[in-house]
């Protein structure tokens, strides 16, 4: 039989985090180097995928009794009711299953970079407008694959990790504003 051998997927007890786009992949890429995770990052899980494609990432993982954590930003959904659905689904479909960590931020990842200097949950309405005050802090951040390929980035915000955490668990229950719920994978992680 010619072409390529699939890997079965057999490692009961493994964290695989997975996301939607290039700066979940680095920053948790970097997290794991630099603080010692004991989880799998690969490119592969990552991408410009939606709900769909994260839930189809999902259920594949799990035939392999792995843990998922599910890192991607919820704006979309915010904007269009179809994708706000599937969201709604989503968190449904997982809700009850240990083996599933939903870790989504709105509006982006850029918030929960944000709460690692200032605590707060005003509602930025993009990605540009978190990253906007974000640059207060950091002054060089870009979202492009050059700037956060280079672990520096992370170093810097590594340094208010737990700030971070307490910043996001304390506004967990506020209604309306930005929010991120990184901290969960962060807190899981920090107990492997």
């Amino acid at each position: 039989m010619g072409g390529r051998r699939r890997r079965k997927l057999n490692l009961r007890g493994d964290v695989y985090v997975i996301g939607e786009g290039i700066t979940e992949q680095y920053y948790f890429t970097h997290l794991k180097y630099l603080k010692k995770y004991k989880c799998v990052v690969k490119p592969r899980f990552f991408g410009k995928a939606d709900i769909t494609q994260i839930d189809k990432t999902v259920e594949k993982l799990l035939l392999g009794g792995v843990n998922v954590i599910c890192v991607f930003d919820a704006d979309v959904s915010e904007r269009n009711a179809t994708e706000k659905e599937k969201l709604k689904q989503f968190r449904q479909k997982y809700q009850e299953n240990s083996d599933v960590l939903i870790c989504d931020s709105l509006p982006s990842i850029e918030f929960w970079f944000l709460l690692h200097y200032i605590k707060t949950n005003k509602h930025f309405s993009n990605s540009k407008a978190v990253m906007k005050e974000l640059k207060k802090f950091i002054s060089d951040y870009v979202k492009t694959e050059n700037y956060l390929i280079n672990n520096q980035w992370v170093e810097q915000l590594k340094q208010f990790l737990d700030k971070a955490c307490r910043n996001a668990k304390s506004l967990e229950k506020c209604e309306g504003g930005s929010y991120s719920n990184i901290y969960k994978a962060i807190d899981k992680l920090e107990s492997k």
